[in-house]
């Protein structure tokens, strides 16, 4: 007995796998977007690669990807001065935001830890800029 195909329909069971790296890039950059963070913070390795050129928008992020959800731990640098809860739960809305409108996938958790705090000098009074 033959089967009739619609157009656009697969003809077995088919399937969509998006790459941690991808599900990385994308909320590092959805972090990194919100104000207060200062940088990703990577560890040894990741630096080592940027000083070597290579741009890694998937640093500080760790990601564990399933068939249909994810969760993430983000590796963060918070700016000096800012409310370190209130960024950090920017960044959790951010990042769940983006990751589940581009993937489809559900975002089970979103992991801020807070790696460190910088403190950005400007050369015109030399203190620390304050946010609040």
């Amino acid at each position: 007995m033959e089967q009739e195909l619609t157009a656009g329909q697969p003809t077995r069971q088919s399937s969509v796998k998006i790459a941690d790296e991808v599900v990385g890039v994308i909320a590092g950059i959805a972090a990194s977007e919100v104000e207060g963070v200062a940088s990703m913070s990577g560890g040894v390795v990741s630096g080592l690669g940027e000083m070597l050129g290579k741009k890694s928008f998937s640093k500080g992020v760790k990601v564990e990807v399933g068939e249909r959800q994810t969760a993430l731990d983000l590796y963060v640098v918070m700016e000096y001065g800012v409310r370190i809860p209130e960024v950090a739960r920017r960044v959790q809305e951010n990042v769940k935001r983006a990751v589940e409108s581009m993937t489809g996938l559900e975002v089970v958790e979103v992991n801020v830890h807070v790696a460190g705090v910088s403190f950005h000098i400007d050369p015109k009074d030399e203190e620390p800029r304050l946010r609040n």
